[in-house]
């Protein structure tokens, strides 16, 4: 069986932590979960008697996506980390599903991405840059939100007049470090004896090593289009396959 026909025949359980998620987000978090399978189970959880649940609202019918609600017994104190782990571990045990999705930044569900991955089902994350190291790499496939948000087109610059004040500039984003000490490591785990490595393998090491690695991360919507942009390390070679384009690579001496 082909990864392909494990990636279709897969059936995954999304699960939301509303109070660490962004509504907006949803349909774009809803397709890159379906990269993965077919999502059966789509729930979020949080206390919808408060304002801060609002912006759900109006996407929830839109996607089937079931509230569940779960009250807040003490000021101060989230409630909806502990519904969220009971429901998985429920739906972990009626084996109705062969991989879950986890939206949350929060590392509060560090143990139970963990506990299915020990089951030997599949578990993803989506969660914001900011979501702590130790739940990123509990998971099988860990996805920034910040590479699923629509880019910002740069505002159009106005006029300023000479008696206007000038404008602070605004403060320059930080840039990711350059992945290739992360490329080089993926490639010794994936390269064969005649000394290339399939793309496909490439990139298996690299989710092996970083669960968080996304080529969207450094501008590039494709691990290809990433390691043709660093020719000064990596040689890229493709073969005819059926139809099927496929990539390999060499790192040069």
């Amino acid at each position: 069986m082909t990864e392909t026909n494990n990636i279709t025949r897969r059936r995954i359980s999304i699960l939301i932590d509303g109070d660490n998620a962004q509504a907006k987000l949803l349909p774009q978090m809803l397709a890159e979960t379906s990269k993965y399978g077919q999502v059966t189970i789509r729930r979020i959880y949080g206390d919808w008697t408060t304002a801060s649940m609002n912006s759900w609202k109006k996407v929830l019918n839109n996607h089937a996506v079931q509230p569940v609600q779960q009250f807040r017994y003490t000021i101060g104190k989230n409630a909806t980390d502990s519904a969220m782990i009971i429901d998985a571990m429920d739906i972990l045990h009626s084996e109705h599903v062969s991989g879950f999705c986890l939206v949350s930044s929060d590392s509060d569900y560090t143990r139970l991405a963990t506990r299915i991955r020990e089951a030997g089902i599949f578990v993803m994350g989506i969660g914001e840059k900011k979501t702590p190291r130790p739940f990123v790499n509990a998971c099988d496939l860990f996805v920034f939100t910040e590479n699923l948000a629509p880019k910002k087109k740069p505002a159009p610059r106005t006029r300023t007049s000479s008696s206007s004040k000038p404008q602070k500039p605004a403060p320059k984003p930080v840039k990711d470090p350059e992945p290739i000490p992360l490329l080089k490591q993926a490639f010794e785990i994936a390269v064969r004896e005649d000394g290339w490595a399939s793309m496909a393998m490439l990139g298996n090491a690299l989710y092996q090593i970083d669960p968080s690695f996304d080529p969207r991360t450094y501008g590039h919507g494709q691990l290809s289009r990433l390691i043709g942009k660093y020719k000064k390390y990596f040689e890229l070679r493709t073969q005819d396959s059926n139809g099927t384009t496929l990539f390999h690579v060499k790192l040069k001496e």
